[in-house]
């Protein structure tokens, strides 16, 4: 791998699509069209919100294999890369990315890891492809950057997740919407279900071995985003509400992958009250949903769930026969 060089990160980039270099470097063969970063709404950034730059690269590559009779085809694969995090100058991170959203990545893995505290903090995020680096620049430098990653501790995120001491230590303070102000019923759960399976331009779609997340208002799909890692999606959804302000209170995470301590205080950071999953959960996050009074949906697949947690935000309604039925 490629030691990344923060000056050349932090040059002037180009702007964000897949530049011609991109596409030479990361693929060799064509492959269907897939998109993995998806915003269904309009938005504009917020006043004070740092300056975007960079390239994409291609999501997929096309292999031959040999399948179980012998029979030889080409399917794709999605394109992993490092992507080498600086905050002025300093090395923070190597996350292994798809790299649908790098600069979003970038900007929501810091805040959620607190090492940003205000989206005015940062005044640009430049990605550069040609050394997988992403260069953070902050308006008045951060001088306890150092301090702040000194205490990390290795989760159980794909690749390895890291969350910084201060995060875990600052977990009494996140505070969720009551139940009251923040409900769900079964017939939006249904439809939020729906919308996730019928997505067929997805890079799991195609080819597979990628985690989805995606930020729900009630039935209308906000933002949606694919990674090789849950936690990077999640970072992704939380640089997005960072960049247009947007709140987290009256909203619905989906993921595909497991509650994990770490998904669930992901979730809390950005002010979510309510996160959906294929998947299961573990002891931990159950133990820090109910401490947050968070609302968890495990095993949720075409109309069929398992609520661990937060049973209180949830009016099933006539959606419990229907989904018995179905």
């Amino acid at each position: 791998m490629r030691r990344a060089d923060p000056d050349a990160a932090a040059a002037p980039a180009r702007p964000l699509a897949a530049s011609a270099a991109a596409r030479d470097r990361h693929s060799t063969t064509s492959a269907p069209a897939a998109c993995a970063f998806e915003v269904a709404v309009p938005w504009p950034a917020r006043p004070g919100a740092p300056r975007l730059l960079g390239e994409r690269g291609v999501l997929l590559r096309e292999i031959d294999v040999v399948d179980e009779s012998g029979a030889r085809r080409r399917i794709s694969i999605p394109v992993e890369r490092p992507l080498t995090l600086y905050v002025d100058r300093q090395e923070v991170v190597t996350l292994m990315t798809l790299g649908a959203a790098p600069e979003l990545l970038a900007l929501g893995y810091l805040f959620n890891q607190r090492l940003v505290e205000r989206v005015d903090e940062v005044d640009s995020v430049t990605v550069d492809g040609s050394v997988d680096a992403v260069a953070v620049r902050t308006r008045s430098g951060q001088a306890d950057v150092a301090s702040r990653l000194a205490h990390r501790v290795v989760t159980t995120g794909c690749g390895q997740g890291t969350v910084f001491g201060q995060v875990l230590d600052g977990v009494e303070g996140l505070r969720l919407p009551t139940p009251e102000r923040s409900r769900l019923d079964a017939d939006t759960l249904f439809a939020v279900l729906e919308a996730m399976r019928q997505r067929d331009s997805s890079v799991h779609r195609l080819a597979g071995s990628v985690h989805g997340c995606a930020l729900f208002r009630g039935r209308q799909l906000l933002v949606f985003v694919e990674d090789v890692g849950r936690h990077n999606a999640v970072d992704t959804i939380a640089g997005w509400m960072a960049l247009t302000g947007t709140r987290g209170a009256d909203a619905l995470l989906y993921t595909t992958g497991r509650l994990t301590s770490e998904m669930v205080l992901k979730a809390a950071q950005m002010g979510v009250p309510t996160v959906v999953s294929r998947n299961g959960v573990t002891a931990m996050g159950h133990d820090l949903a109910v401490r947050l009074g968070m609302t968890l949906f495990g095993r949720a697949i075409n109309r069929r769930f398992v609520c661990y947690a937060g049973g209180e935000r949830f009016d099933a309604g006539h959606g419990a026969q229907a989904g018995a039925e179905g």
